[in-house]
């Protein structure tokens, strides 16, 4: 009987080895929770040419989009863990988590790798007053709550200029918008004062579609050297939108070691480097477990935010 059941043990673990080892037979679903276009969408199709070759098989981007980017957040939780859906994810599954705009955490999840970081650019539309931060604040004290701000809610574009507000004691009043080409569109049609954006922008805002007033990080940008940090404007605020891929829990070790070893030779080719740097966005890539602990970081970080911010709901 002991023999019977150990070749039975052994055949499975042989058919399962081949099974993985084949992997992956069919398209693999990469969901995109937010529309075509937007800096999500732009990165993970430039990251797919190099996925697919390293995974050695198709990958096809589904962008499901609505409710702050937690529509398709559900799909990719409720998804079989077959290695067959996968996860675009940013730092919103914290903060949309934290808000209580979702019930998909990122503990839902198996890391596989961090893919980028992109630097947050408070932004005004082209017939905004002001011409730099310091003035944009001063006219936010006369007039609190009445400068608007374009966001998705509980998402990023949320929380960025919230610390502002923050930094600085002024508040704005929050026009929600879906996604950045949404909210792009509300900042050039002027139908909205301020908003979020990055260096992918800086097309319009060399044309004066749109006002660069203050970048979120430490030192200026190479790309607009004459855009100041916010920190030399006054207001202490660092700011990036990190962007990394996730398998639905339970997902077979033998297949997230495929995909992880896919992830990680894709974003060090110097091909998604060149389309990066395009974006203004940086390579910033983590393995696995650098990755888990760097989620397991940023969740506190957004946790203690949403808390100081009294936008806590959990």
């Amino acid at each position: 009987m002991h023999r019977i059941v150990a070749c039975i043990v052994a055949c499975i673990a042989l058919v399962s080895g081949s099974a993985f080892g084949a992997y992956p037979e069919r398209p693999v679903k990469l969901i995109v929770p937010w529309g075509a276009g937007g800096d999500t969408d732009v990165i993970y199709r430039a990251l797919l040419p190099f996925f697919q070759k390293h995974l050695g098989g198709t990958v096809i981007i589904a962008n499901i989009g609505g409710a702050s980017g937690t529509k398709g957040a559900k799909e990719a939780k409720d998804s079989p863990p077959d290695g067959y859906t996968i996860f675009a994810v940013h730092d919103s599954i914290h903060s949309t988590y934290w808000t209580g705009v979702a019930d998909v955490d990122w503990t839902d999840f198996e890391p596989i790798c961090l893919v980028s970081s992109t630097p947050s650019i408070l932004t005004a539309s082209p017939k905004a007053p002001w011409k730099d931060v310091k003035s944009m604040i001063a006219d936010a004290k006369k007039r609190p709550g009445q400068i608007t701000v374009a966001a998705t809610l509980g998402s990023t574009s949320h929380f960025f200029p919230a610390l502002i507000e923050k930094a600085t004691g002024i508040k704005f009043k929050y026009v929600p918008y879906e996604g950045t080409a949404d909210r792009m569109n509300a900042l050039l049609g002027s139908h909205v004062d301020l908003g979020e954006s990055n260096l992918t922008q800086k097309g319009k805002a060399d044309a004066g579609h749109i006002r660069f007033l203050a970048i979120a990080t430490e030192q200026r940008a190479p790309e607009i050297p004459n855009v100041p940090t916010l920190k030399e404007e006054g207001v202490d605020v660092e700011y990036a939108v990190n962007r990394g891929l996730l398998a639905p829990k339970g997902t077979p070790a033998p297949v997230l070691a495929k995909l992880r070893s896919a992830c990680g030779a894709a974003v060090n080719e110097a091909g998604f480097a060149k389309a990066m740097k395009l974006q203004g966005t940086n390579v910033h890539y983590l393995n696995a477990e650098q990755y888990t602990d760097f989620l397991k970081k940023n969740d506190k970080l957004n946790h203690d935010l949403a808390q100081s911010l009294g936008l806590l709901k959990r």
